[in-house]
């Protein structure tokens, strides 16, 4: 029998030996974890997992639930794939995935081929397409538009994404996606590719970043294989570049997709482009590219409102299944405002703790989760601070904290304005006066006398004070 081909009896003992060995090493690897992280963070977030596979370097691991898998990802598989390259250096990932009631685990005594073949298609691009796996990126299951959380910052870009998902033919070509980091851009590029292979599964879609596509084309460069690539690149129905950004200032590169963009067009293929700027203000990137970006449709994201963070919160807590205080919400609404990661990693880490030591959640307990976000978020106190963000609280306008006005509407804000001050500066009481309209420092101490009997007296006017402290001071 000739040496590539093994006897059945001989190929199972093989594969059983195989499933063994990474048995022991998944062994050692939650071994090691376990000791770095305790017990009850081993028994709540690492024992529940399943070892499914391992094909290319590529170990998956399975969770019951999507939280799991989150919290997951987000805390231990960095972690994980580190420990799992000391047992085995030939591992260079780990997918942490759903496990569903009608998957059956893939390892076993004897793992077939054909179940690692289909588990490797889930995994790799969710179109079933084997011949594209090692192209396109792994869609997350949380990015679907369904979890997707529409505001004025993003109804825009959300009704263009949702368009051209929906549409049997291309709506406008291409789809440019632009805004900052954290507000949603990738989210809605997944959520158009999981729509259109649910609407229609025989669509061949790709989806990676733009940094992935250049170290493709260096790659085929070098091997001498460009044909292979065009081909792979120029015949898909949907190509999607996240970040384009970064082929900026690299001329080769700029210079192959230049031609696959418009061989992608002159077919009437769909082309979506996610960036952080607007192709006009790309740096580094060639004029005539840049006039191509701009030919479809350009939709921005802004960044978030009060309003939409609190929405965001809302929905991710509804997905937990978990009671979140609304004083906790708004907490997090205010102190967090520049990234929907940040902001959804913050409560998932509020929640986590809720689930592991059994407490509620509360002001207080949040905040000691996370003093370390917090700090790293945190800015030196002003007084301008304080009255803006008081008089959004409260409804008033910025000017009334300095004008004449005594109507209680107006004067009981100014009042908490000027106790918080008090409390989170070191301004004096004069210069304190000074800022509220050049008001004397006798003033200043009847408010903060004020203050602390409502607060002693009235829990409601407490909670509000007490919120208002938390959120400018962190």
């Amino acid at each position: 029998m000739a040496d590539g081909l093994a006897e059945p009896g001989r190929q199972a003992e093989f594969q059983g030996g195989m499933t063994e060995k990474m048995d022991a090493q998944w062994s050692r690897v939650r071994d090691r974890l376990k000791a770095e992280i305790g017990d009850a963070a081993y028994q709540s977030w690492i024992k529940p997992m399943t070892l499914r596979e391992m094909v290319s370097g590529r170990v998956s691991v399975s969770v019951p639930t999507r939280f799991m898998r989150d919290w997951v990802v987000a805390h231990y598989a960095e972690r994980l794939r580190t420990l799992w390259t000391d047992e085995d250096s030939g591992v260079k990932v780990v997918d942490v995935m759903v496990q569903s009631d009608r998957e059956e685990p893939v390892l076993g005594p004897v793992a077939s081929a054909r179940n690692r073949v289909a588990s490797k298609e889930t995994l790799s691009n969710g179109n079933g397409e084997t011949g594209r796996d090692d192209i396109s990126a792994p869609l997350d299951l949380r990015f679907t538009f369904e979890n997707f959380v529409v505001g004025k910052p993003n109804e825009f870009a959300y009704a263009a994404a949702g368009r051209v998902a929906e549409a049997a033919s291309v709506p406008f070509n291409p789809l440019f996606l632009y805004g900052g980091v954290g507000l949603g851009k990738t989210h809605l590029m997944h959520a158009i590719a999981w729509r259109i292979r649910e609407n229609d599964p025989a669509r061949t879609v790709i989806y990676l970043s733009a940094e992935k596509f250049m170290y493709r084309f260096i790659r085929a460069l070098r091997g001498q294989n460009t044909v292979d690539f065009k081909e792979q690149f120029r015949s898909v129905d949907v190509l999607m570049i996240d970040d384009v950004q970064f082929i900026g200032g690299k001329e080769s590169t700029q210079e192959e997709f230049f031609h696959t963009f418009n061989a992608l067009v002159d077919q009437g293929r769909q082309i979506v482009i996610s960036a952080d700027k607007s192709p006009s203000d790309l740096e580094g990137m060639e004029e005539r590219l840049k006039s191509r970006l701009n030919c479809g449709l350009v939709a921005d994201i802004h960044a978030t409102t009060y309003e939409l963070r609190v929405g965001i919160l809302q929905s991710k807590a509804e997905r937990f299944g978990v009671e979140v205080p609304s004083k906790v919400m708004e907490f997090l609404a205010h102190k967090i405002t520049s990234n929907v990661r940040e902001l959804e990693g913050a409560l998932n880490r509020v929640v986590a703790h809720t689930q592991l030591v059994g407490r509620d959640i509360t002001l207080e307990s949040t905040q000691e989760v996370l003093h370390d976000l917090l700090r790293a978020n945190d800015r030196r106190v002003t007084i301008e601070e304080i009255q803006k963000r008081v008089a959004q609280h409260f409804n008033i306008r910025i000017s009334d904290m300095h004008s004449a006005r005594r109507a209680r509407s107006v004067a009981r804000p100014r009042q908490v304005a000027m106790y918080l001050a008090k409390q989170l500066t070191s301004r004096s009481l004069p210069e304190i006066g000074r800022k509220f309209g050049g008001r004397d420092h006798t003033t200043v101490m009847h408010a903060v006398k004020r203050v602390e009997e409502l607060r002693d007296h009235d829990s409601t006017f407490a909670e509000d004070v007490e919120l208002l402290r938390r959120m400018l001071e962190g």
